[in-house]
C-alpha cells in the first residue's frame, strides 16, 4: 500500500472538476489538467481530494499510485501559489540580463549565451545580475529551465565558479601544491 498515495490532497482556493479520468484544476495563476490512468478514481470531500485505486492487487496500478498523487498535488499547488527556484551565478564578470522573454548570459566565454524562456516561466534578476529567481506554475518545466541555465556553466570544483542552484553544495578540491 502506498504511503504517499493514500494521503489526501488539501485544496484551498483552486476549483477541481473531474470528467471521467481527466482532472481539471482552475486556480488564480493558471488552469491545468491531469489525466489519470485506468484503475484510478478521485473522490472530492469538501476541500480535500483522495486518489483511490480500484484493485489493490494490481501491481502496476499500485506502483503508479503515489506518482499520480504527487503529480496532482504539485499541479494544485502550482495553480494556487506557484513554485520558485533561485539560481546563483558565481564568478568575476559572470552575469545575466533579461529583456522580455530573452535572457543573455555573460559567462567568460568568447561570446554571450542567449536563452529564450518558456511562456509560463518568469525570471527576476537582482541588480548585480548574479541572483536569478525563476517562478512558474509547472514544477517540472521550472526544473528543466533551471537545469538548462545551469548547464551553460556548471560549477567547477577548484574555484567554485559557475552557475549553481540555491542550496547546492560544491565539493571543493585542493589545487596544485609545490613539492
Amino acid at each position: 500500500m502506498s504511503k504517499i498515495g493514500r494521503k489526501p490532497i488539501i485544496v484551498s482556493s483552486a476549483k477541481v472538476e473531474v470528467t471521467g479520468n481527466v482532472v481539471t484544476v482552475k486556480g488564480a495563476k493558471a488552469t491545468v489538467s491531469h489525466e489519470l490512468p485506468q484503475g484510478f478514481s478521485l473522490t472530492i470531500n469538501g476541500n480535500s481530494l483522495l486518489l483511490n485505486v480500484a484493485d489493490r492487487n494490481d501491481r502496476e496500478v499500485k506502483t503508479l499510485w503515489g506518482l499520480h498523487r504527487a503529480l496532482l498535488a504539485n499541479k494544485i499547488k502550482g495553480v494556487e501559489s506557484g513554485f520558485e527556484q533561485k539560481v546563483k551565478i558565481v564568478g568575476l564578470g559572470f552575469k545575466a540580463m533579461a529583456t522580455g522573454r530573452q535572457m543573455t548570459f555573460s559567462l567568460g566565454y568568447s561570446h554571450k549565451m542567449e536563452y529564450e524562456l518558456p511562456a509560463s516561466i518568469a525570471v527576476e534578476i537582482d541588480k548585480t545580475g548574479q541572483l536569478l529567481t525563476f517562478k512558474g506554475t509547472d514544477k517540472e518545466l521550472l526544473g528543466k529551465v533551471c537545469d538548462t541555465v545551469r548547464s551553460f556553466r556548471k560549477p567547477e570544483p577548484y574555484k567554485g565558479t559557475g552557475i549553481m542552484l540555491e542550496g547546492e553544495v560544491i565539493i571543493r578540491k585542493a589545487g596544485k601544491t609545490k613539492a
